[in-house]
């Protein structure tokens, strides 16, 4: 499959491409909560549950750093689109 850089022409694309970032963000936030969480639990028993508490520290802010990654990759693509000016409470100032 072969996609054209044309913007405003495949906007269903762009839309689909929103909603996967949108929900790869989800995921990778979620992951991040856990690996936070298998942090402090491996902290606080002084073990090493597979990684060393600090590795688990460092994956969850590689994931956070890929979540916002994701989030700006949503806001560049709904800027392109003007999306976020479709909004109905929006307020548009000027004529």
């Amino acid at each position: 499959m072969v996609i054209t850089l044309e913007p405003y022409k495949n906007r269903e694309h762009v839309l689909a491409e929103i909603r996967f970032c949108a929900r790869m963000a989800q995921a990778f936030t979620l992951g991040s909560l856990l690996f936070i969480a298998l942090g402090i639990i491996s902290d606080a028993l002084n073990t090493a549950l597979v990684l060393h508490p600090t590795a688990w520290l460092l994956v969850a802010i590689g994931c956070g750093i890929t979540v916002t990654i994701s989030h700006l990759h949503i806001m560049t693509a709904k800027q392109v689109l003007g999306i976020g000016t479709e909004n109905k409470g929006v307020v548009k100032l000027g004529r």
